[in-house]
């Protein structure tokens, strides 16, 4: 057994960044519980959730099959049996009229939409706690994030982003972040992790 492992206690006494990853993994478990009380309420699994809440904030072009997979991290063939059981249910309406009569985009349906005013909040009470920080604080916490996400992105680690870091309109300048797109300069509060802009590099 490790004793440098960030597991051990003793480790992330020595080590900050040890300490860092165990408190992001309590994040993480955080993040777990709510989607699992929220899908006992409703009567659907956790990723179900997550797909609806996507497809009903996202262009349709990353809703199908493929694009769910790498988004959740998750093999296709979990995203179809989850698909299948949410046209079973109505919440979702399958797109064929794209060229390919194989493939097919996810929309939601009326009873879909009902269902997401039911699930969207279900992050809620970390946002609440969240808010409860101040903007300077709040603004340090966001530049890390974003900066380590575009970084697990860059190590494979994470498959998708949509951050401004990896975006082909993002320019670094000497003194500051610029997108090209919006013909603006970006303070560190405007990164975007989730931008319907994105475009990769």
């Amino acid at each position: 057994m490790k004793n440098n492992s960030i597991f051990n206690p003793d480790q992330q006494q020595k080590d900050l960044s040890s300490k860092i990853v165990t408190g992001l993994e309590r994040i993480s478990e955080v993040f777990k519980i709510l989607l699992w009380e929220k899908s006992k309420v409703v009567g659907l699994s956790p990723i179900q959730i997550q797909i609806l809440v996507f497809i009903a904030f996202h262009k349709e072009q990353l809703c199908n099959v493929s694009h769910l997979a790498k988004e959740f991290n998750v093999t296709k063939p979990t995203v179809s049996d989850a698909i299948k059981i949410l046209d079973k249910k109505g919440l979702i309406i399958k797109d064929y009229s794209s060229s390919d009569s194989r493939r097919y985009t996810i929309q939601l349906s009326a009873t879909g939409k009902t269902m997401i005013s039911e699930i969207h909040d279900f992050a809620n009470p970390l946002k609440s706690q969240l808010d409860h920080f101040n903007q300077p604080e709040l603004e340090n916490l966001f530049e890390t994030i974003s900066e380590l996400i575009y970084k697990l992105n860059r190590t494979g680690v994470l498959t998708v982003q949509r951050t401004c870091f990896g975006c082909q309109f993002y320019q670094k300048n000497e003194t500051s972040d610029y997108c090209r797109l919006l013909e603006k300069e970006l303070l560190s509060k405007d990164i975007r992790l989730d931008c319907p802009e994105f475009e990769e590099k």
